[in-house]
């Protein structure tokens, strides 16, 4: 409701403005500090004081006067505060709100017929998934679960490096060494940790091998890249015999967080069909384009960019950015937009990318980039294993480990009298350990660094993940006790939804929840806006702090409680359980039943 109301008063301050001839094109629209009973507030004021003549509490009273309350659904008063207007919530804002909210697909927004493409993750198939790349998946993942509820037709994309040197290395050393060849046993039971072996075997071999052999091998490996350059059906299969099975490893790591895609696109594709030799040619047309240094470049510098941007080298063979160029082209014919999640490392390359795109004639408005920092871990287990650095595997382990003893530990301290057996505390583990990892990551601003900890991570006290998914098992708990399924809308759960009266929720903790709850949908719009899933986690905490103070303060289910307040409470719990679980399912953190 907070979206109608919003609307409501950018309309009703439009008309008042110019009814009193005063421009437009400012509102001063914003949220008041909390301390402020309304629920918006304007300093339009502060602007037309000079063009009114008068103070600016002047102007507010007259701005004031000229609003008709009576004429607004969700504002039931305008008030003055100096120079400030302040408008105050209607009992229809609460009542709409509530009802709104009992659906289970509250906060949805409508369709906006547009088609986006997020891309994210798409690390090298070499190996397994470090964790020095875990935010990419994390926070991409949210990126498009965000957009999806807030309207977007959505594809989740990952795209494969299988071109570059990195594969023909890799799949020249698994088609050269046996098994006996290799070093150590795989660290996992997975094909991925068993491949890898053969690629740092491969570059162990080129680093140490006679000057002979080194070049024997470097021939081959320039085989299989001219290969791949030139469409080669059976260059492509011997690398792709090797990035599949890699990939499908990759696959089942990157499940576990979840984090799904819609397709795998290979930038082979664009090798094989043609685009990247006829985007090469065009490249080579550009004023801007010279050959120097045994390469073909893009001369950047009047754009702002001061390295080059080579997209040819000199054997003939293209270059990552080239092929990715005729990816965005790509995702350009398919898509209204383009989204891309990358490490700050490829802030230049980015750069380049636009810069080039649009020196080809295309239209980038509808690009987007989503740069992100590293997670850092703290000194102890996780960061001295074996020294070939951390997985992301192994740091979901530690997670599941460590919630799994959290859980155990607090099974004597539990209200609910569900007894949970093995299978719960399991099935609770990897809800809350996993959902602790996500929630930690992404919900810290995405350009800043961050240092993984535990504690902090996992502290059910404490503002985390466990914090707010404790709110929706407890909403869960209040619900099944009362007979009703948290999962289901409570229309189709034959409860009159028309009788039911918000105007009973009249306590300050009852309202301040009610109110959180209606602008969780204004939180998605504007996020979906700046493409800032962490927006999603400042408002969890937000709400689960009013949450707890409704549950403290006001009885559901207790014997001495009106029977019609009940069923109004009854149904403020069923909204707040299917707002935090929209909420944390856009942050990909699953939300528990029972805890």
């Amino acid at each position: 409701m907070f979206l109608s109301l919003r609307a409501e008063v950018e309309a009703a301050l439009e008309g008042a403005l110019s009814e009193l001839e005063f421009p437009t094109d400012d509102l001063g629209i914003e949220e008041p500090p909390e301390d402020v009973e309304s629920v918006l507030a304007s300093s339009v004021a502060f602007r037309l004081a000079s063009e009114a003549g008068a103070p600016p509490p002047q102007v507010a009273g007259q701005l004031a006067d000229a609003i008709d309350a009576d004429d607004l659904t969700y504002v039931a008063e305008i008030q003055t505060q100096g120079p400030y207007l302040n408008f105050l919530p209607s009992d229809a804002y609460f009542a709409e709100t509530l009802t709104a909210g009992t659906n289970e697909s509250y906060g949805a927004l409508e369709d906006r017929e547009e088609r986006v493409v997020v891309e994210h993750t798409s690390a090298n198939p070499t190996g397994p998934v470090h964790v020095g790349r875990a935010r990419n998946p994390i926070i991409g993942d949210a990126v498009a679960n965000l957009l999806d509820i807030a309207g977007y037709d959505v594809d989740r994309h990952y795209y494969v490096n299988d071109a570059g040197r990195q594969m023909a290395v890799f799949t020249w050393a698994y088609q050269t060494f046996d098994e006996a060849d290799l070093d150590g046993e795989p660290e996992r039971d997975r094909i991925e940790y068993d491949l890898v072996r053969y690629y740092r075997k491969g570059n162990a071999y080129l680093e140490n091998a006679s000057e002979a052999d080194r070049e024997a091998a470097e021939a081959e490996i320039e085989s299989i890249m001219q290969g791949l350059e030139a469409g080669d059906e059976s260059a492509y299969e011997r690398v792709s015999e090797v990035v599949d099975q890699v990939l499908s490893g990759m696959k089942g790591c990157l499940a576990r967080l979840p984090a799904e895609f819609d397709e795998f696109v290979k930038e082979t594709r664009f090798m094989r069909n043609g685009d990247t030799e006829d985007l090469v040619a065009r490249l080579k047309e550009l004023d801007e384009a010279v050959y120097e240094d045994e390469a073909w470049q893009l001369e950047l510098e009047e754009h702002g960019i001061d390295k080059n941007l080579v997209f040819l080298r000199s054997d003939g063979t293209s270059l990552y950015a080239t092929r990715d160029l005729a990816h965005h082209e790509w995702k350009f014919d398919n898509y209204d937009r383009a989204v891309t999640v990358l490490g700050e490392d490829h802030k230049l390359q980015a750069k380049q990318v636009r810069s080039a795109l649009e020196l080809l004639g295309n239209d980038t408005t509808g690009l987007q980039q989503v740069l992100y920092s590293y997670v850092n871990l703290p000194e102890g287990k996780m960061s001295t294993r074996r020294g070939t650095g951390v997985d992301l595997d192994d740091l979901l382990d530690e997670a599941i480990d460590r919630a799994r003893q959290e859980v155990e530990d607090r099974l004597d301290d539990r209200i609910r009298d569900d007894d949970l057996d093995e299978d719960d505390i399991e099935r609770i583990a990897h809800q809350v350990g996993i959902g602790a990892v996500r929630y930690d990551i992404v919900s810290k601003q995405p350009t800043k660094a961050i240092t993984f900890e535990w504690e902090q991570a996992l502290d059910f006290e404490a503002q985390s993940a466990p914090y707010v998914q404790y709110v929706h098992a407890r909403c869960c708990g209040i619900l099944e006790e009362a007979g009703l399924d948290p999962d289901t809308g409570l229309a189709t759960q034959d409860i009159e939804l028309e009788s039911l009266e918000a105007d009973l929720l009249a306590t300050e903790a009852e309202r301040d929840l009610l109110e959180t709850i209606a602008r969780f949908p204004a939180v998605v719009d504007e996020a979906a806006d700046d493409l800032e899933p962490h927006q999603i986690a400042t408002y969890t905490r937000t709400f689960a702090d009013r949450f707890n103070a409704f549950y403290r303060e006001c009885p559901v289910l207790a014997d001495d409680v009106d029977p019609e307040v009940r069923e109004a409470r009854l149904a403020l719990v069923a909204a707040s359980k299917h707002t935090v679980a929209n909420a944390l399912s856009i942050l990909g953190v699953e939300p528990p039943r029972s805890m």
